[in-house]
């Protein structure tokens, strides 16, 4: 079965997560992706939070599957004259360098693109053109800068960062659609262009529900929200849904700390939960049949809930709610998710070789496309692919020895 993206070869200069997300994702759609990393040292995170010693970081091999390394010298003149034969042959460039850095090599935009006038130049930056644009990001300045971390936690408590990876990952999924958005306008136009995503933008697109709120503040109190005051500002509601249907987490037995469900409670769905937890009366009491008085209470509501979750596990909870099509999701550990079957029949967490590490698991591909499977193969060791990589390019093994011998490799 042929790739969606096979015959497209990119040069992936990114490093640490957002940009490596973004590349992962084009080599699993069956891009090849050369990963381009420093002699000595490569992508910083191979030695970052490990837990063997002397072996290439989760952190690394779960951000850098199916991609070939090779390492360049990019500071010596030897080193620039390989990167321009490879920018030459590519069709995508992509890094997450702070702002300039590509340039201070002696590769701007314009003499990329004298270069290849069809490649497509993909940036990360944290910030967009303007005050910020020199500022230094990392995932939850993204989140604090973005609005993601002003409407996460409780009423009272501090703001608070999501352990979703919003601001690097999310960042590299929202590239990977610029960057595939414009390989699709060069069959047109037969042209490359630059692609650039924010780290602060990406977040802010995936906090525009708070940005209506925000607006809708001046129309009064939003009555999905179960605070009791509102300021001008969006407040944090713990975990109220903040949409049209009421939900919350609610706790489950034995009494962990992620023995809990996430119940919806939809006006279809109140009857038959009334029913279900015990308290039919309920149903079509007129102080309770509608969501407009079960708003003014939602959590009474959800206290009676809980009242009966309490009383079983929280797998026990998702299917008794299923089966109503009450909608509900219990809330998953780590362990809980590294090990679900589902999830592993699915593709979702894979298991793979390393020659060093040996097993590891990691996530699969998020995206399932029908005529282009996608199988998940290990990250590269430093440099592994560099002899075979410029030997596709023209070097012969004599002129990558001298390469090798002048400290360009």
């Amino acid at each position: 079965m042929s790739k969606a993206l096979e015959g497209i070869r990119v040069l992936d200069m990114t490093h640490v997560q957002s940009g490596p997300s973004s590349t992962q994702i084009l080599a699993w759609l069956g891009a090849d992706v050369i990963k381009l990393e420093a002699p000595g040292t490569g992508d910083i995170t191979r030695s970052q939070l490990r837990d063997l010693p002397d072996v290439d970081s989760l952190y690394f091999t779960m951000l850098n599957c199916n991609k070939r390394s090779i390492t360049l010298n990019m500071k010596s003149p030897e080193g620039k004259e390989v990167f321009t034969s490879l920018v030459a042959g590519v069709d995508v460039l992509v890094e997450n360098f702070g702002p300039g850095v590509v340039d201070r090599f002696g590769f701007s935009w314009e003499r990329l693109q004298e270069i290849n006038p069809r490649l497509v130049y993909a940036s990360i930056k944290g910030f967009g053109p303007g005050r910020y644009a020199k500022f230094k990001a990392y995932e939850v300045i993204a989140q604090a800068m973005a609005g993601s971390m002003s409407t996460t936690g409780f009423e009272e408590g501090p703001p608070t960062a999501t352990g979703a990876q919003i601001g690097d990952s999310g960042t590299g999924i929202h590239l990977v659609a610029g960057i595939l958005a414009a390989l699709y306008q060069r069959t047109h136009t037969g042209r490359g262009q630059r692609v650039q995503v924010a780290m602060q933008d990406a977040v802010l697109n995936l906090c525009r529900v708070k940005l209506r709120d925000q607006q809708r503040l001046a129309h009064g109190p939003l009555t999905e929200y179960p605070n009791s005051h509102f300021g001008e500002e969006v407040p944090r509601s713990g975990n109220a849904s903040g949409g049209g249907q009421p939900g919350w987490a609610v706790r489950c037995a034995p009494g962990g700390p992620n023995d809990y469900i996430y119940v919806i409670v939809q006006p279809v769905g109140w009857k038959p939960l009334a029913e279900l937890i015990g308290r039919p009366e309920l149903a079509d009491d007129p102080q309770w049949n509608t969501p407009q008085v079960r708003l003014s209470k939602l959590d009474k509501m959800f206290a009676l809930v809980e009242e009966w979750t309490e009383k079983h596990t929280k797998w026990e909870v998702m299917d008794a709610l299923n089966a109503l099509n009450i909608p509900c999701g219990p809330i998953l550990s780590t362990k809980e998710l590294i090990e679900d079957e589902t999830l592993a029949e699915l593709g979702s967490v894979v298991e793979v070789q390393h020659p060093t590490r040996g097993t590891f698991k990691t996530v699969g591909c998020p995206i399932k496309l029908s005529d282009s499977a996608v199988d998940v193969a290990r990250s590269p060791l430093l440099g592994e692919h560099t002899e075979q990589v410029l030997g596709e390019f023209g070097y012969d093994p004599a002129r990558v020895g001298e390469l090798r011998a002048a400290g360009a490799l």
